[in-house]
């Protein structure tokens, strides 16, 4: 008979190792979820990662640990603890999307991972802390506060998934449903050393969801301290769905053998840290090291298009969502009325032809990738900066806006490619640094398998900050 875990050490384990230690017999879904909620009721209160709990999560944990004891679990991680995004409809719990206004907002209905996530037995801890409206890079709202980086309480986790990446760096959960419509899983994923998937678009079907006023660009993805658990969870939340047109596009054969690598180490004369240059130089030594063909210069087409139609995009969708959810506008911040001011006077001709650059920049993008497998940049130009302060001022001693630390991710969402960050050496302050790959329009299986040969080659398993050891 194999010896049984400690279930006080059990956060200590991921998905699949919980999985695991259920089908011995030697941890029960109920046990961990009861030590997990144990931990979070002492680690939270200063990270401010879970904003809601799941009053629910013992009677689910039960029922799983009843599965699992008659050898018939709902899926390979029926019983294992998950986060949800504060951004995501989960059945019985309030979605707020940060805005005081939707406080009372208990939702009727799953968003369709979400749901897909229940069906598979996982048990739902909680919602995750996000930015007013999910439209911000570090994770603050007048409803809940500031959300804390494990690694460094004083620091930001990033945004709009800040609360998810917390919860996971902290040993909160071991697995978390987040968003991206910008970069909001990976940039988050590179400040708190874990591995963040962006799918394809299409590739994670949605359903009852909130306003998607960022278009098709905003896609669910799974976050998780290695590439098999994140590998587990996408294939849960992933596939069709006859809500979602976009969902049933065609996955092409991923490309066999070594691949065609571009590293594109920084966009034109932008500022990047010096020190996450230096550790996504040394990550990419990996792939060469594995026989693929790597390449280094500028990206193969202008973002042009996307930096003309960002703007727009944005405020457009302040004012939409302030159409949708009219309660949600005297309640919002101030910055956020500006912003639906501008977007209210946007003229639908403005707004087409921004679209049409758009798709037009879907094809070239297509077209590029036609001589490229996979591309790789950094996933953020600085190293997390105050939690209570919306950007950095400055990187590498210039000064930015309110951009200039997300510059890499959104161009992604925009094609509508898949992307994933993994982690690189941490900074001489010991803190996280990540980078991106970038795969052709549905090759999301194609990055999962280069992230877990990537784990294996450069030996970079996860590090616990001194927060989660304590």
């Amino acid at each position: 008979m194999a010896a049984q875990h400690d279930v006080t050490q059990s956060w200590r384990l991921g998905a699949l190792e919980l999985a695991a230690a259920y089908a011995a017999g030697t941890l029960t879904p109920l046990a961990v979820t009861e030590a997990l909620q144990a931990r979070i009721n002492r680690l939270n209160p200063e990270l401010n990662a879970l904003v809601t709990l799941n009053p629910a999560a013992a009677e689910e944990a039960a029922a799983a640990t009843h599965r699992w004891a008659e050898s018939r679990p709902l899926s390979p991680l029926d019983g294992v603890p998950l986060t949800v995004k504060d951004h995501l409809n989960t059945r019985g719990l309030a979605t707020t999307w940060g805005n005081r206004a939707l406080a009372g907002n208990i939702a009727t209905e799953d968003e369709l991972a979400v749901a897909r996530c229940r069906a598979a037995g996982l048990v739902i801890l909680g919602k995750t802390n996000v930015p007013e409206f999910t439209l911000e890079g570090y994770t603050d709202n007048p409803l809940f506060g500031v959300t804390r980086n494990p690694w460094n309480t004083a620091l930001t986790p990033g945004g709009s998934s800040g609360g998810a990446v917390a919860s996971l760096a902290a040993g909160l959960a071991p697995l978390a449903l987040g968003t991206d419509g910008g970069g909001s899983i990976r940039r988050p994923a590179s400040h708190t050393g874990l591995v963040g998937l962006k799918p394809s678009i299409g590739a994670v079907a949605r359903a009852g969801s909130l306003p998607q006023v960022m278009l098709d660009l905003e896609v669910v993805g799974p976050l998780a301290r290695s590439a098999a658990d994140a590998e587990a969870l996408y294939r849960i939340i992933s596939g069709p769905d006859v809500r979602d047109p976009a969902s049933w596009r065609t996955r092409p054969e991923a490309p066999a053998g070594k691949l065609r690598i571009h590293y594109v180490p920084r966009f034109g004369e932008q500022p990047l840290d010096r020190q996450i240059a230096d550790s996504v130089e040394q990550a990419l030594a990996v792939f060469a090291r594995q026989g693929h063909q790597v390449t280094q210069g500028e990206l193969p087409f202008s973002l042009e298009p996307v930096d003309r139609f960002w703007p727009m995009m944005g405020a457009a969708a302040v004012a939409a969502i302030f159409r949708a959810l009219p309660e949600t506008e005297p309640e919002a911040a101030g910055l956020f009325r500006d912003m639906a001011g501008q977007g209210r006077q946007l003229s639908a001709t403005d707004y087409l032809c921004g679209l049409d650059g758009i798709r037009r920049f879907r094809r070239t993008v297509a077209e590029a990738f036609l001589d490229i497998d996979i591309i790789i940049t950094p996933s953020a130009a600085a190293l997390p900066w105050p939690a209570a302060q919306p950007y950095p001022g400055e990187i590498d001693g210039r000064p930015v806006g309110p951009r200039g630390h997300a510059i890499y991710t959104g161009w992604v969402n925009a094609c509508g490619h898949p992307a994933i960050n993994l982690p690189a050496a941490p900074s001489a302050e010991g803190l996280p640094i990540g980078f991106q790959l970038v795969a052709a329009m549905g090759q999301d299986e194609l990055l999962l398998r280069l992230a877990a040969d990537y784990e294996r080659e450069s030996g970079r398993g996860w590090q616990w900050p001194a927060l989660a050891e304590a």
